[in-house]
This record gives structure tokens, C-alpha cells and sequence, in this order.
């Protein structure tokens, strides 16, 4: 009888059961079944962690260490993720059902966000101002911005940890990272090349288990300089007030309803294939999803019909199967969502033109499925469902198609599909998000920020401003004079 792994919290450099010996089960979405247990942790196990990542900012295995021997560390780490990116994308693939062709290439891939912040270690300058005092020398430093809380969710999750971590290591800062209980294996396992790397001990903690017991007391605790979370808004709303106490700084990177515009010039196989990345990659599991499709009239038929026929060819079903397309989803929590909001959009005048329920076999598989949508106020094209749902809406003009596509309280990706360059300028420029692909969909770099507006959260990944978020700025004021300060009473 195989035994399963069990993972353990990794703080401070050790290994550890959780301060009440709580633990959890994993299951394999792809199986319905558990394939390990890990370790929860308690608030006692978050205050360690937390403690542990303040002192070691203090000490000289990570204070003193320059920013140059910071990158290197970072090389060293990824070049370990690198060489390890088939057996951590096979964990990844066992612990959350995404691809084992996206895991692995993704993980591997991942490496060069941490290449790229290793280069940018020693690249994070201040500056000399010319200051309006002629008996003053004034300038700038940037500082670690302290202890950072970095909260992961279980999609995705090599990609989301490498622009949180990344950065918050090349600044000097010691980071807590919070792995979501639904798929952590893959942080755990990635704990380990950390410490392999030579990080000190304190500089990354890794730990996981429910909200009350492990999110809610890291994202509230009164030692956390910095939030970095990746979620849903609801879970937003608590970090946002879990923080109130501590005045953490805090990033958002949340869910989406990603618009995908096509025009009647489009490349039509483009955009097809546009819209099947946007809605069937990573199974819908992704917060980008371009779930909300907008086809001009004149090509909207055509355009669904293309789409269903190459849909045919979508093979669904064993994750580790290279030629897989579709994977099952996380939880069976989405398979219900699912069903109940394409009920809804029925209800509504919306018609399925194909797939629209779960699949018949073990696991939480569910059909690929396209939605023609009635109206605007289709449920299909409000809800984020997290899985392989795409819906289309007809539209008959350039201004319909972006008052469309800004219907919506989220604001993180969006396509535009036209072969008219003016067009392309005009209409990325008024769509409200903060990432727009052209001809193109589902496109990351670790050159590229990465982020929203309204309730798709705030602030920044990835990308060189990333890092400055991660750091405070210091100014420094020297008095240049020989002569006694003058007049205390009055402000210079």
C-alpha cells in the first residue's frame, strides 16, 4: 500500500506540524480522491512565522547581505526551479488538476521572474536632489518596506508566488507566504528550494490552512509591513480590513470578467482560437478568463460556428495526458456554480450552444461550454464561474462594443481582435483594465505589469515598478554649513 505524503509548515527554516496538530486532506481533482495530507497552521505557527521573518531582518545573514549577493540567491533559486519544473508541475497537476503541459512549462518559465528580479537586486538606486538650500545635501535611499504577507491562491500559484516573492526578496524584505489549503503541495515543495538556495533562516516561511485560523491572523497581525494578496473580492474586503489595525501596505490582485472585443475585419481562426485560450485554457481556471465575448453582428454566426467546430476537437480528461486540452476543475464547489448560473442564463433567453453540463466520470470534470447570450444582463456574462464557460453577445458598432466591454465592475484583462491598427489604438485606449491583448490572448512576461482597477484590485505585479513597491524611501538631510543651527522656533 503506497502511504501518502504529508506535508508539514516550513517556518524559520525547520519543518513543523502545526501548533495544534491539525490536519487537512488533499484531494486529486482528476480522481475525486485524496492523494496527501498536510499540516494547518495556528495562530500561535503565524506569530512564529512572523517573528521569525521581523528578527531575521535584523540580523546580518540577510541585513548585510549586499544587494548583489541578494540576486545571486535568486539566480540560485531559479535555477533550481528550473532544473525541478517537471516534478513540481506534476505536484501541481495532482494537487489542483491543471495540465501537466502548463504546469511544467509554466513552473519553468517561472524561473526567469526570478532571474529577472535577481538582476534588478542591485539596480534599486536613490538619488541626490538638488534641493533648495544651498548649505544642505539631500538624498534618497530605498529600504526593505519590512515584513511582507504573501497570500497565493491554488491556480496559478508558481506564477502569483514569483511576483510577490521575487520582488520582496530583491528589496530586502523577509516574506510569510500563505498557500491556499484547496492545492498548497506545490508551495511546500517549492519551501524546499528555497532553503536549498541558501536563504536564511526566517527570510521565507511557507504555511497553509483555513482563514480563521492561518489568513485572518497573518493578514492582521500587527508585524506585517506589507499585504501582496491574490484572491476573490470578498476575501479582498477582509484583508483590506484585517490591515486597518497595522496600516499595511497592500496590493490586490483580484478576480475578473475579462471583455474580448472581435470586429468584422478580425482574423476570424485568430480570434477563435483567441476566444478558446481566453475561456478553455487552464480549464476557465484562470482570473484573465475572457469570459465575456463581443462579436460584431455581420460575423457573429460565422464566428460561432467556428468556434463549436474547433471545440469538437477538444480532448477532456487526464491532466498528465499530453494531449489533453481541458482538465477537471479545482473543486467540486465550481461544477455547482456552474450549473446554477447556466440555469440562470436559460432562464434569461440564453441559449447553449454546446456542452453545458458536468461530465459523467470521476472527478470534476465539466464540458466545455458556449453561451449565446440574449442580453447584456445575461447571468453568464456577470458571474466569474472559474471554469470552461465562454459566452458571446452580438454588437453592431465600435462605441456598442466598448460601452459593452466597460458594463462591468472588474477591470483586469481584455482582448481586442481587429486587423485595423487605428482601431486597435483607439479602442485599447478606452477599455478599462489593465492589461489589453491585441491579436492575442493570455500572454505574461516578467517585463510586464501585471494588474486591475475597481474589483479587480489594486497596485502592481511584475515588471520594474513592482519592486519599488516593496521598498520605502528614506531621506536623508545633511547640513553642510559650519555654523550653529539657527532659530529652533522656526522651520528652515
Amino acid at each position: 500500500m503506497t502511504t501518502k505524503p504529508h506535508y508539514q509548515l516550513f517556518i524559520d527554516g525547520t519543518w513543523s506540524e502545526g501548533a495544534d496538530g491539525q490536519t487537512m486532506a488533499t484531494v486529486n481533482p482528476a480522481t475525486g480522491e485524496d492523494w496527501a495530507t498536510f499540516a494547518c497552521a495556528a495562530p500561535e505557527d503565524i506569530d512564529r512565522a512572523v517573528a521569525a521573518a521581523r528578527r531575521a531582518l535584523g540580523e546580518p545573514g540577510w541585513r548585510d547581505l549586499n544587494q548583489t549577493k541578494r540576486g545571486k540567491l535568486l539566480f540560485r533559486l531559479a535555477d533550481l526551479i528550473e532544473q525541478n519544473a517537471e516534478a513540481l508541475g506534476r505536484i501541481e497537476t495532482a494537487d489542483s488538476g491543471k495540465l501537466l503541459a502548463e504546469t511544467a512549462s509554466q513552473t519553468a518559465y517561472v524561473a526567469d521572474y526570478y532571474r529577472y528580479y535577481a538582476g534588478l537586486a542591485d539596480k534599486i538606486e536613490g538619488a541626490v536632489l538638488p534641493i533648495d538650500k544651498a548649505d544642505m545635501h539631500v538624498f534618497t535611499r530605498r529600504d526593505p518596506i519590512g515584513v511582507v504577507a504573501a497570500v497565493v491562491p491554488w491556480n496559478a500559484q508558481m506564477f502569483l508566488t514569483a511576483t510577490k516573492l521575487g520582488p520582496a526578496l530583491a528589496a530586502g524584505c523577509s516574506v510569510v507566504l500563505k498557500a491556499s489549503e484547496q492545492a498548497p503541495a506545490p508551495m511546500i515543495e517549492l519551501a524546499r528550494l528555497i532553503d536549498k538556495a541558501g536563504f536564511p533562516p526566517g527570510v521565507v516561511s511557507v504555511v497553509t490552512g483555513d482563514a480563521e485560523n492561518c489568513a485572518i491572523p497573518l493578514t492582521r497581525h500587527p508585524d506585517v509591513d506589507r499585504i501582496a494578496f491574490t484572491g476573490g473580492p470578498d476575501a479582498a474586503r477582509h484583508v483590506v480590513r484585517n490591515s486597518a489595525e497595522s496600516f499595511a501596505v497592500t496590493t490586490l490582485e483580484l478576480g475578473g470578467k475579462s471583455p474580448i472585443l472581435v470586429f468584422d475585419d478580425a482574423d476570424l481562426e485568430g480570434a477563435a482560437n483567441g476566444l478558446i485560450a481566453g475561456n478553455f485554457g487552464a480549464s476557465g481556471q484562470s482570473c484573465v478568463a475572457g469570459s465575456r465575448g463581443f462579436v460584431q453582428r455581420s460575423v457573429f454566426e460565422d464566428l460561432a460556428n467556428l468556434i463549436e467546430a474547433k471545440s469538437k476537437g477538444i480532448n477532456v480528461g487526464d491532466p498528465l495526458v499530453a494531449d489533453t486540452h481541458v482538465g477537471p476543475l479545482c473543486t467540486g464547489a465550481q461544477i455547482h456554480r456552474i450549473v446554477e448560473t447556466l440555469d440562470q442564463a436559460r432562464a434569461q433567453g440564453a441559449s447553449i450552444r454546446f456542452g453545458g453540463t458536468p461530465l459523467d466520470r470521476p472527478g470534476n470534470f465539466m464540458a466545455p461550454t458556449l453561451v449565446e447570450c440574449a442580453t447584456p444582463e445575461t447571468e453568464t456574462l456577470k458571474v466569474e464561474m472559474f471554469g470552461p464557460v465562454m459566452s458571446i453577445l452580438p454588437f453592431d458598432t465600435e462605441e456598442e462594443a466598448i460601452a459593452l466591454a466597460n458594463d462591468t465592475p472588474y477591470g483586469l484583462g481584455s482582448g481586442v481582435f481587429t486587423q485595423n491598427l487605428a482601431r486597435a489604438h483607439r479602442v485599447s485606449d478606452r477599455l478599462r483594465a489593465g492589461i489589453c491583448w491585441i491579436n492575442t490572448y493570455r500572454a505574461i512576461s516578467p517585463i510586464a505589469p501585471f494588474g486591475g482597477f475597481g474589483q479587480s484590485g489594486y497596485g502592481r505585479e511584475a515588471g520594474v515598478e513592482a519592486i519599488l513597491d516593496y521598498t520605502r524611501t528614506k531621506t536623508t538631510w545633511i547640513s553642510t554649513s559650519d555654523a550653529p543651527m539657527a532659530n529652533p522656533f522656526v522651520m528652515r
